[in-house]
């Protein structure tokens, strides 16, 4: 895709949502199955059915995917379309590889250590580029990455979530 196809593809959903910011309010969803047997929850992806477990350092056999490790597949997709949007924006041409990491002490999640945090304590998002760009550019790419990274945002924000059950 190059820059015009992008802007003509934008422009009028901007323009809506300048006109009724309400249409501007999506609603994104997942959905999963408990898996009948083992221990296991299949994940509808719209692309393709996404079997998750316990990953091996908490007692899983590591052949299914971690949601740990999908968290952070999400980051790096998220991050490496916001970036290649914003290079076809400003008609910058960039190619390489986004790679995330977390840090996670599974004492917490296992319930070994009170003071263990369950979940990430930290998160290094990098990339590694191939570009002409200057280095102004490039930061300027990655600070515009940075700001409008859906997933980056969200976790870097606290937010409400809601958690509901329902038994039958």
């Amino acid at each position: 895709m190059d820059r015009d196809t992008l802007r003509s593809v934008q422009r009028p959903l901007k323009q809506l949502y300048r006109e009724q910011p309400e249409a501007g309010s999506i609603v994104l969803e997942a959905s999963g199955t408990l898996g009948e047997e083992g221990l296991s929850c299949s994940v509808h992806t719209g692309q393709a059915l996404v079997d998750a477990g316990l990953h091996p350092s908490t007692g899983g056999d590591g052949t299914l995917a971690c949601s740990g490790d999908m968290l952070l597949q999400a980051l790096v997709a998220c991050a490496g379309v916001t970036l290649a949007a914003v290079a076809i924006n400003r008609s910058l041409s960039v190619s390489g590889s986004v790679h995330a990491s977390g840090v996670l002490d599974v004492r917490g999640t296992l319930g070994l250590d009170p003071d263990a945090a369950v979940g990430f304590s930290s998160i290094k998002l990098s990339f590694e580029l191939q570009t002409e760009a200057s280095e102004q550019e490039v930061a300027q790419l990655i600070e515009a990455t940075e700001k409008y990274c859906v997933v980056l945002q969200t976790l870097k924000s606290p937010l409400d979530i809601e958690v509901a059950a329902s038994a039958q």
